[in-house]
């Protein structure tokens, strides 16, 4: 037996392996596991997108509100809002004219359309409203918008649900007479 200096055998016995690891079959078994998920996991969110993009919306219209219940207090000035399924457009309201035109090169005031499978439901009065899939161009030309703002700070009373077509998920922004907006998750029951 060789021992070194300080008295340790040294040699190793060439027939002694190491088997502790994984085959290249385990291996790919779990690489092809975790592709199914991961392939499964990017479809959902790109089908049903993630609850972020409901609540960015819904805070992007409060926001607006918000922004112009006060720009319509301070000018002395009407806004108008005007849904469809698939968005909403700003107006403001001309009382010399008798009439509501779009804002020309406003950014604030522009109009925004949802990305798909987003859509609107919108309720006056306790009645759920009945809305066009998307703007029609003759009725933009002579625009009745379905909720108004007035300078006085006061708006028409509203419910606006914002729900995604294939899982049902729906967030809805009500409004008070005051212009006092309020975010829930109970939904109401879109036509």
């Amino acid at each position: 037996m060789p021992i070194s200096a300080t008295g340790i055998w040294t040699k190793r016995s060439p027939l002694r392996r190491y088997r502790g690891g994984f085959s290249f079959i385990e291996l790919l078994v779990v690489v092809v596991i975790i592709g199914v998920f991961a392939g499964a996991t990017i479809l959902s969110v790109g089908t049903l997108g993630s609850d972020r993009e409901i609540d960015r919306e819904v805070f992007r219209l409060r926001t607006l509100l918000e922004l112009i219940r006060e720009e319509a207090v301070m000018q002395n000035r009407s806004y108008g809002l005007l849904f469809s399924e698939t968005g909403y457009r700003f107006y403001i309201y001309d009382p010399q004219r008798l009439l509501w035109f779009e804002p020309i090169d406003d950014r604030f005031l522009r109009e925004r359309l949802l990305q798909e499978p987003l859509s609107l439901g919108l309720r006056l009065e306790d009645r759920d409203i009945t809305l066009d899939r998307e703007f029609d161009p003759e009725a933009l030309e002579a625009p009745q918008p379905q909720v108004v703002l007035l300078a006085s700070g006061e708006m028409t009373p509203f419910e606006v649900a914002f729900y995604r077509e294939l899982d049902g998920g729906r967030i809805l922004l009500s409004a008070a007479l005051d212009g006092t907006l309020e975010v829930s998750e109970v939904g109401f029951d879109v036509q």
